[in-house]
């Protein structure tokens, strides 16, 4: 399967996490050659035909060889070379009867191929999973089984053997595949993420800040000039909420930290101007929504008694993040919020104060009649 490389300046070679296993095949192949080669030195004697049994492990070393390229190169593991590669073992296998001579196998004397069979097995399961290592399990186990003169214990087990090794080895591979198709997916979301906060950046640094301008500037005039700040303002706040969304996505971990921009990006509105930095501002989960439910009930406030315009800045300053809200409205004397809770109306008390309290931030409200109204939430970093 061809993959290539994503735009992180990093490529991935085709197939790369089962190079380590064609490897090993190849490093199986040449040490069972070697078993091979020492049976056939230490029982030369007692086969029918000594030459015929040296053409054989000659034929074998040679395709040894030829695999180990073979399978080296991704474009040549396909059906040619491993059909080839049964039917070249399988040969090799049901000559053994002849070479060996009956006589002998009966004696106890091995079979020529012994463990070197087993290299179609791993090859086919490495390619194709557990189905296909199985599938060259059966057929090089039975020709095993039709070379003997007895079948035994020792003889099932072998069979049993390449089974095991067929879909053992097929699993790991398709392990190793779902693993670097996942790590592909990750690599490709990472990118796509720094892609999404580079645009966001050069966004909120150019056509964010000049569609605020304009809105603000022309939010008070009539005609043409009011309905081009009024379609900056909604422009504006459909921007944030594009940016918001992608900046935010994938920022949430199960019990990890949330990104603050993308609860208050809710907010956001032709009348609620939001203003947050590029880059994810991290909060523990229940910090962020306690204070962003602040941030909420503020607006709340800004709607009931203005005209509902509101300023929403977040500031990341460290050890702290502060939400400031401000609104143009008619403001409120000195005292006013105290005389409201001691009529019974808390909305600020509990709703704001009572929320920052519990997370053990603090509540700034700064107003004057005529001059509207300013909140600074500040939250420490880490929460209560």
């Amino acid at each position: 399967m061809a993959r290539c490389g994503i735009v992180t300046g990093v490529s991935t070679p085709p197939g790369g996490f089962e190079v380590p296993l064609w490897r090993a095949i190849a490093v199986f192949r040449v040490a069972s050659l070697a078993y091979v080669c020492a049976l056939a030195l230490r029982d030369a004697d007692r086969y029918a035909h000594p030459l015929a049994a040296a053409g054989l492990v000659l034929l074998m070393a040679v395709w040894t060889g030829v695999t180990a390229v073979g399978y080296a190169d991704p474009a040549r593991r396909r059906w040619p070379l491993l059909l080839a590669d049964l039917g070249v073992v399988l040969g090799i296998m049901l000559a053994t009867p002849w070479v060996i001579g009956r006589t002998a196998l009966a004696a106890g004397v091995p079979t020529l191929a012994v463990a070197w069979l087993a290299g179609p097995v791993l090859a086919w399961a490495v390619s194709g999973g557990r189905r296909r290592g199985t599938v060259a399990a059966l057929v090089l186990g039975a020709a095993d089984l039709v070379t003997r003169e007895r079948i035994g214990g020792s003889s099932l087990t072998g069979v049993i053997l390449l089974l095991l090794a067929g879909v053992v080895v097929g699993h790991v591979a398709r392990l190793a595949v779902t693993a670097e198709e996942r790590l592909h997916r990750a690599v490709e979301l990472e990118a796509a993420t720094r892609e999404r906060e580079r645009l966001a950046r050069d966004i909120h640094d150019s056509v964010l800040q000049v569609l605020a301008l304009v809105q603000r500037r022309g939010a008070h005039l009539d005609g043409e000039a009011g309905e081009l700040a009024r379609l900056a303002g909604e422009q504006e706040a459909a921007l944030r909420a594009l940016i918001g969304g992608a900046a935010s996505a994938g920022t949430v971990v199960d019990g990890g930290p949330v990104d603050l921009r993308g609860l208050l990006n809710r907010y956001a509105s032709a009348t609620v101007s939001l203003s947050a930095p590029a880059t994810p501002v991290p909060l523990p989960g229940p910090v962020a929504h306690e204070l962003a439910a602040a941030t909420a009930a503020a607006l709340d406030n800004v709607a009931r008694h203005t005209d509902g315009r509101a300023w929403v800045l977040v500031e990341d300053e460290g050890t702290t993040v502060t939400v400031s809200i401000r609104d143009e409205g008619p403001g409120f004397a000195a005292g006013r919020l105290e005389e409201a809770a001691a009529e019974g109306r808390l909305g600020v008390a509990r709703s704001i104060r009572g929320r920052l309290a519990d997370l053990g931030g603090t509540v700034r409200i700064t107003s004057a009649p005529g001059v509207g109204t300013e909140l600074e939430l500040t939250v420490e970093r880490e929460g209560r």
